[in-house]
């Protein structure tokens, strides 16, 4: 059995590891790193909830720990997502001040930001507009920056960042290691490799379209009218922490005060909720104050919370991969989940496409 150990992290790395308990590596970091800590610009495609954030992170900060002049870099489409990453980095780097990331990101205040820019650390974890915005009156804040990471590349596309992430691009030192990560690759991201990757070796572990298999997918056909009370019934009949997707930042308001009228303890997240609400919500339901988040599909890719045993998809996402990306939110590292959808007539023609990519028989 193959363990981190044969990787022979600096000790300090082993330590941390050891005591956020990970001691079994998954196949797309047993794979990944050792073509990462040898310098080589890696693409990484493997379903979601595998492991690519330590895949990434382990071989950057090794690296960086032998080369004290560099920093790293490391792009996320997401608040959430790049809050995730910057708190796994935090605990990896332990006591070693050096390697402690700082987290820039919109939402946040620009002047708390300035201030720790100013103490040079050295791995930033960023959103493409934030540290955009950081680069206009700091051209040369990214000079030192040989390691660049794109986590979920192809969601940060289907937001419009394309513009942002060519200025970061611009920024940032040549040559350089590069590292993609993500669950999908559509044909787009595939094109960008091209502009900003040298070479770069493609691992792929599994179907990246298809969801983990110990994930339990139901359907349940349903109409506008019943599908409130059949909701409650499945959460009634259901034990665990439940992560539901609404489509629009309305009805997650709006579902969010209809189980609230029931007795449930809920959260909510979308867009238009402030950074400050948007922590407290979810460290409220990682630590159990809250047995159900309603949200947007801003909690598709950014959520890695190990204790969600549901996912219910109140409303389907309007993408089709954005479905793999939801419920790859539950079954976390080796771990089992349900997912479900309600699914009224005007979802048929998605379903079907939802269907296509994941191979599932159509409804």
């Amino acid at each position: 059995m193959s363990t981190f150990e044969q990787f022979q992290f600096p000790p300090s790395i082993g330590k941390e590891l050891n005591a956020m308990g990970f001691v079994k590596p998954t196949l797309i970091q047993e794979k990944a790193i050792p073509i990462a800590l040898a310098g080589r610009d890696v693409i990484g495609m493997a379903q979601t909830g595998t492991g690519k954030t330590a895949a990434f992170s382990l071989p950057m900060a090794v690296r960086l720990m032998n080369q004290p002049h560099q920093t790293g870099l490391v792009l996320a489409p997401t608040r959430e997502l790049a809050m995730q990453i910057h708190e796994f980095i935090k605990k990896l780097s332990g006591k070693n001040s050096q390697l402690q990331p700082a987290l820039i990101i919109g939402g946040a205040s620009m002047n708390q930001q300035l201030a720790v820019l100013r103490r040079r650390p050295r791995i930033l974890v960023a959103t493409p507009g934030r540290l955009c915005d950081h680069l206009r009156s700091q051209p040369k804040l990214l000079n030192r920056s040989s390691i660049l990471v794109l986590d979920e590349a192809d969601r940060m596309l289907d937001m419009g960042f394309l513009p942002q992430i060519r200025t970061i691009l611009r920024a940032l030192p040549k040559p350089r290691q590069t590292m993609m990560f993500s669950a999908t690759f559509e044909p787009e991201v595939k094109k960008l490799t091209h502009e900003f990757m040298y070479k770069p070796e493609v691992v792929t572990i599994g179907a990246p379209s298809k969801p983990v298999e110990k994930i339990e997918q139901a359907v349940i056909q349903t109409s506008h009218k019943e599908k409130n009370d059949i909701l409650l019934d499945e959460l009634n009949a259901r034990q665990g922490a439940v992560l539901i997707f609404t489509r629009t930042k309305h009805r997650t308001d709006r579902l969010s005060r209809y189980l609230e009228s029931y007795g449930y303890k809920v959260a909510r997240i979308h867009g238009d909720r402030s950074q400050a609400q948007r922590r407290m919500a979810i460290e409220g339901f990682a630590r159990g104050h809250f047995r159900i988040l309603v949200a947007t599909d801003i909690a598709s890719r950014g959520l890695d919370i190990e204790n969600i045993a549901h996912v219910i998809n109140y409303d389907l996402p309007q993408v089709p991969e954005d479905y793999i990306h939801r419920i790859g939110r539950t079954a976390r590292n080796g771990r089992g989940g349900q997912a479900l959808c309600l699914l009224t007539p005007d979802d048929r023609q998605m379903w079907r496409s939802i269907s296509r990519l994941t191979e599932r028989k159509h409804i």
